[in-house]
């Protein structure tokens, strides 16, 4: 029997990216072709040694994820970035290409999508026959999942008390979803925005997206998941969806696998800003844990409503959000009304590091986005005014670029 990871002993990350046309950048539906290409033959999952290709609901998005917990962030974003350079390899004989960001700004959900054919097919089927997997908040929605060990119910309770506080604030830095529809949504995150209503026909399944307070595995199952499967039940008789992952949240606890996994970080533009993002939030959650500011139990008494304000505002406005909520500015040492981006330049340069969890040279991104704004300010800013087809393809045709060579997009 495994040996269950404790707090910060494993890592598990999960990059999405959309395959798409390189002169059109319209969504290109070949990823079962693409992994067919490396596994002989359709399936979801191809393994390598230490990252894994998957599919998702639609047939246009692969996931790299690393192949099991890592015991370290430090190398992994270079080895993430051997995988994209690999898949754009094989993209080359359908004149395709990976794009980077949380979302694609000309994707039309309602004519171009199409859900993966083979391996959980009845889930997917299951899920659309529910909720219609037509549009934004199914189909353009690329996010890095983070999954975080912990090894018994004290852990739990600790580690789900410090990302509940932390999740508010993640669009503030990570947003990069300034656009759908050819048009500016008013929102610097709208994936989050699209991602929060996906399944508003039972609520219960997302809540506010912050979970509640909960901080036991008894507690969990008996105000969440309970809930969640009693919810779902007379539209899935056959119980196809009713597991853990069915919860939405921001955060969802995984006890099949002993980790939290954090749902709310868009792609930013490559995979150095991604894995920076990682590794700034896992040194942010241990310092939260070591009680540096504030007790856990204190952590505990946020209420998701209080949260939930925070993060609707931090979707909306990212950086820009005026931070007025005192008792929670205290969690991070902050004893005034900061913006949000004032919030993370104090966290970035206050930040207790460890070097087991990443090291400082892959921490570079975060000074771009600090000093330069989230992807989503950046490319509004290099869009400004034209949102014509050619020039948001040529602008996201730049992002596209920046995964390649792994540089930080800057306008």
């Amino acid at each position: 029997m495994k040996k269950k990871l404790g707090l910060f002993e494993g890592f598990g990350v999960e990059l999405e990216y959309m395959v798409v046309d390189k002169d059109s950048l319209r969504a290109k539906p070949i990823v079962d072709e693409v992994i067919k290409e490396v596994a002989g033959e359709y399936v979801s999952d191809y393994e390598e040694e230490e990252i894994a290709w998957s599919n998702e609901i639609v047939l246009h998005v692969i996931e790299l994820k690393t192949n099991g917990p890592s015991n370290t962030l430090v190398g992994l974003d270079k080895k993430f970035h051997q995988h994209v350079i690999r898949i754009n390899k094989i993209l080359e004989k359908y004149n395709s290409e990976l794009l980077p960001s949380g979302a694609h700004p000309l994707y039309d959900p309602y004519k171009e999508t199409k859900l993966w054919p083979h391996e959980s097919n009845p889930v997917y089927e299951s899920y659309n026959r529910i909720f219609d997997c037509r549009g934004h908040g199914w189909s353009n929605l690329q996010s890095n999942h983070i999954n975080l060990p912990f090894a018994n119910d004290e852990e739990f309770g600790k580690l789900h008390a410090a990302i509940r506080v932390l999740l508010p604030i993640i669009p503030a830095i990570s947003a990069s979803t300034p656009v759908l529809d050819s048009k500016y949504t008013g929102y610097l995150d709208s994936r989050l925005e699209v991602y929060r209503k996906n399944q508003i026909k039972i609520p219960s399944i997302t809540g506010k997206v912050i979970p509640e307070q909960v901080f036991s595995k008894v507690d969990y199952e008996e105000k969440i998941l309970n809930k969640i499967y009693k919810d779902i039940s007379p539209f899935d008789s056959n119980g196809i969806l009713q597991y853990e992952w069915l919860n939405s949240r921001g955060a969802i606890a995984r006890f099949d696998r002993n980790t939290i996994e954090i749902r709310v970080v868009d792609i930013q533009e490559n995979t150095k800003a991604d894995l920076a993002l990682v590794g700034l939030f896992c040194l942010l959650l241990k310092e939260l844990m070591s009680e540096k500011h504030v007790s856990i139990n204190e952590l505990q008494k946020f209420h998701e409503n209080e949260l939930s304000n925070i993060f609707l505002s931090n979707i909306k406005y990212a950086e820009n959000t005026l931070l007025n909520n005192l008792s929670f500015l205290e969690i991070f040492g902050v004893r005034k009304k900061v913006t949000a981006n004032e919030l993370w330049q104090h966290i970035f340069e206050n930040i207790s590091f460890d070097s087991n969890i990443i090291s400082e040279e892959e921490l570079e991104p975060i000074k771009t986005i600090l000093q330069k704004g989230t992807l989503a300010t950046r490319i509004k800013k290099s869009l400004g005014n034209d949102l014509s087809n050619n020039n948001i393809i040529d602008i996201y045709k730049q992002l596209s670029n920046s995964l390649l060579s792994n540089e930080m997009f800057e306008p």
